[in-house]
């Protein structure tokens, strides 16, 4: 990753902080209907993939908190076993905030409710496809910070709230950085960085980096 990105220093952002951006929303609809049309027949063969190997939904959908703190439902291919609780997740998150994370890091592939079809979903990153229907509805858009959920806005700093003044992304600083080896603190330094930096090219150069960034956590199983 460029250097320009890297955590180094903290940021100071005024609390009135709110890029305009007029230019995201054209973009996404653009960038966001061509993708979901050429998404489309994957997504519908991995629904079927995900029913056929467990009980349960294709579909996994999870309120989180977006621009401005309004809160929607993100959908994802369902990738552990349905009917699960988020106890184990809100532990993690509650590490990952306080700086002691577990050792096999925020989001573990061998969390025992990961299903056999999950465990490739989600180090593909195949699992997220369908949020380009949340990006075609208004919800995300196609670059920008990973969408909170609710009970981790509880870790938040005052400043780190700000990251939420542009629409949350499907890829973003933090998921071309070898995310799972960042810290929280890092993970937020760079959406804030996003919020300052974010332009037409940085999103198409974030782009391109999220296909090489993608096929080396399929390697690498992180």
């Amino acid at each position: 990753m460029s250097r320009t990105f890297t955590a180094r220093r903290p940021l100071t952002l005024a609390p009135a902080t709110a890029p305009a951006l007029r230019w995201k929303r054209p973009f996404d609809l653009v960038v966001g209907t061509i993708a979901l049309l050429g998404a489309l027949p994957v997504i519908l063969c991995l629904a079927l993939a995900v029913v056929l190997d467990s009980p349960g939904p294709a579909f996994f959908g999870q309120e989180r908190v977006g621009r401005d703190g309004r809160r929607f439902r993100i959908w994802k291919l369902r990738s552990m076993q349905a009917g699960c609780d988020q106890a184990a997740h809100r532990r993690a998150a509650a590490r990952w905030f306080a700086g002691r994370p577990t050792s096999d890091g925020y989001k573990s592939l061998d969390d025992p409710r990961i299903t056999r079809l999950g465990r490739l979903l989600r180090r593909t990153n195949l699992d997220e496809l369908p949020q380009l229907f949340n990006v075609v509805k208004g919800d995300m858009s196609i670059v920008g910070p990973r969408p909170a959920i609710p009970y981790e806005l509880a870790h938040y700093r005052s400043a780190d709230f700000q990251r939420m003044s542009v629409p949350p992304g499907i890829t973003g600083l933090w998921q071309v950085s070898r995310r799972d080896r960042l810290s929280a603190a890092e993970m937020i330094e760079l959406d804030l960085r996003y919020v300052q930096q974010a332009s037409p090219w940085l999103d198409l150069r974030i782009l391109f980096m999220t296909v090489p960034a993608v096929l080396a956590s399929a390697r690498t199983g992180g």
